[in-house]
């Protein structure tokens, strides 16, 4: 049997060894997210005041298994396939170590499996932040260090993959933008599992009790090192996959790639600082030392985001206006292949990101403002804009496009795929605005009732605004919509996988779902030669002038939309003074 296969209908390269692994990490990062979704629904008919369907325990315990799942074993088991398609596939050479390969995923696998028991058996209710001096089981610590250092051992894969391909050389130049964009997630990765084990060891230690206590504040600390640069890890693989989507649908070049790549080195010296707003209200570090994280030095991320979310879809508007699309501002959107679920959940992630995610998340980085929506209902709001409308759609997307390529499966209820993106993210909408806008009026993050009904029961009454509990009802309903979206991604995806139509040479699929017409190539085990398609769209390099003024026109929109809703928040800010 070959060694290496390439795809006929797109190009692209895959070491078998490495094809195996990025199927497994891919499945078991969905089973995580089945877990995940089932869990969101019950946190979000609990939520629902109307509804309050579940019990304080289970509240607590449901809590912490879907942010874990959610949030960590979904979001890192794809983002190990991903690592391994950008070098690997797209370096077209060998994986490194593929049994060091299996060995981390086995051990990620043991671990996930494991803090689940864990949480289930109802001794680890500690949320997913799991703060001192809460105690969770030690096999819920021990289960995340396992997991831990599989992913770690993915990412040393990875790297020693990039150093057999430039031994090899099976690429020329640079390597490939989506690829730096995919190193730069490794390099976050490893600071991310360094700190997760600088805390969760002693962690562990302390529940079986050889260590007699943990600092809180310490914990706090250094488990945000973890904690938020985990979402650091997300969006710089979520921002490379956008690259790699607009190269697939459009043959799309960066506007600028050595602008890109320093976004990208951007992000690896100071997107990790902004941890530093989840403990604003601490008291245990200087205001200096907030202050020069989550202003002068986050903003420096935030100049990175803010060119990549001019890059991307500028990109793909000049290719769009190559193509003839140059009527007015937005003909190349309006005539974008909008039926395709893998770029409209790219765009939607895109637009959600900055506007909601983005935005928010520069607000809760100042100190002052901080302190009006710091652990309120406001939090979750934002980290579903980001981590979930931001990294999950846009896994959601590459999905999509992974099936027919990777798995070589025809994918079922295409009509149902192409309205599953526009779902999940209006539902995920609804439910990240008006959770962020009951945390504006104060609706507590970590209460599981929060009408605090017993309060009520007990003489102690406490009103939020009639606006507060409307808003709540809204969360519940985008809820629901959201997990309905979530899970008529995981019935198209599952269902193409075991009943989809088994794709052997090239038949149109490409095509079918509205992308370019693709040279077809071959299954060989010979020398690879160049390849045209998507594989070479992905590893040429180039620049091309500003052409893109109706990206130019929303890039402004997003700053006005930015500078009124930083107003809006120091005035309310403003009417809390008195209380001082």
């Amino acid at each position: 049997m070959s060694k290496y296969r390439i795809c006929p209908d797109t190009g692209l390269y895959f070491d078998r060894s490495g094809e195996g692994l990025m199927k497994a990490n891919a499945v078991a990062g969905a089973v995580a997210l089945l877990v995940g979704g089932i869990l969101a629904l019950l946190v979000g008919l609990t939520r629902w005041p109307a509804i309050h369907y579940l019990g304080a325990s289970d509240f607590y315990m449901v809590l912490t298994a879907h942010g874990i799942n959610a949030l960590i074993f979904w979001l890192i088991f794809f983002e190990i396939a991903i690592l391994y398609f950008a070098s690997s596939t797209l370096l077209r050479c060998r994986l490194a170590t593929p049994r060091w390969a299996w060995a981390g995923f086995a051990l990620m696998l043991i671990g996930a499996v494991m803090t689940n028991v864990a949480i289930f058996q109802g001794n680890s209710s500690v949320m997913m932040t799991s703060y001192a001096p809460m105690e969770a089981a030690p096999h819920f610590y021990l289960g995340m260090i396992l997991f831990a250092v599989g992913a770690l051992i993915g990412c040393f894969v990875f790297l020693g993959t990039l150093v057999i391909a430039k031994e090899e050389k099976t690429y020329h130049g640079s390597i490939p933008l989506v690829t730096f964009g995919a190193l730069t997630a490794c390099i976050i990765a490893v600071f991310t599992i360094a700190s997760g084990a600088i805390i969760l060891i002693p962690s562990f230690l302390w529940s079986v009790g050889l260590i007699g206590q943990i600092d809180a504040l310490m914990y706090r600390v250094i488990w945000w090192g973890m904690g938020h640069s985990s979402q650091q890890l997300n969006v710089a693989a979520q921002v490379s996959v956008w690259y790699a989507v607009a190269a697939i649908v459009f043959g799309a070049k960066p506007m600028s790639e050595k602008v890109s790549r320093t976004a990208f080195l951007l992000y690896i010296f100071f997107l990790q600082l902004a941890s530093a707003h989840h403990i604003l209200a601490d008291p245990g570090v200087s205001s200096t030392w907030k202050i020069f994280n989550t202003s002068y030095a986050m903003y420096l991320a935030v100049l990175a985001s803010m060119i990549h979310g001019l890059t991307v879809p500028g990109s793909m508007e000049v290719a769009q206006r190559k193509k003839g699309f140059t009527n007015g501002l937005f003909e190349w959107l309006r005539k974008a292949p909008w039926g395709n679920p893998v770029f409209s959940g790219i765009f939607l992630s895109i637009i959600t990101f900055g506007f909601l995610g983005g935005i928010t998340g520069v607000v809760m980085g100042t100190e002052q403002i901080n302190l009006i929506i710091h652990n309120t209902f406001y939090v979750p709001g934002h980290f579903h804009a980001t981590v979930v409308l931001g990294t999950t759609l846009t896994f959601m997307a590459l999905t999509y496009f992974l099936i027919p390529v990777l798995f070589r499966r025809e994918i079922i209820m295409p009509g149902l795929a192409k309205w599953q993106p526009y779902l999940f993210a209006g539902g995920m909408t609804i439910l990240a605005i008006f959770m962020m806008g009951a945390g504006t009026l104060g609706v507590p993050r970590r209460h599981w009732d929060v009408g605090f009904a017993q309060a009520a029961e007990m003489g102690l009454k406490f009103e939020f605004p009639g606006s507060a509990e409307m808003m709540l009802g809204l969360v519940g309903i985008g809820s629901v919509i959201a997990v309905i979206g979530g899970a008529l991604y995981l019935v198209i995806t599952v269902g193409s996988l075991l009943f989809g139509k088994k794709l052997e040479e090239s038949a149109g699929l490409m095509q079918s779902f509205g992308f370019a017409t693709l040279a077809p190539s071959c299954y060989t085990s010979e020398k690879i030669e160049p390849v045209k398609g998507p594989a070479a769209d992905l590893e040429e390099h180039g620049s091309a002038g500003f052409e893109a003024p109706g990206t130019f026109i929303l890039a402004m929109l997003l700053l006005v939309t930015f500078v009124v809703y930083y107003f809006i928040n120091w005035k309310y800010l403003s009417s809390v003074w008195p209380m001082g």
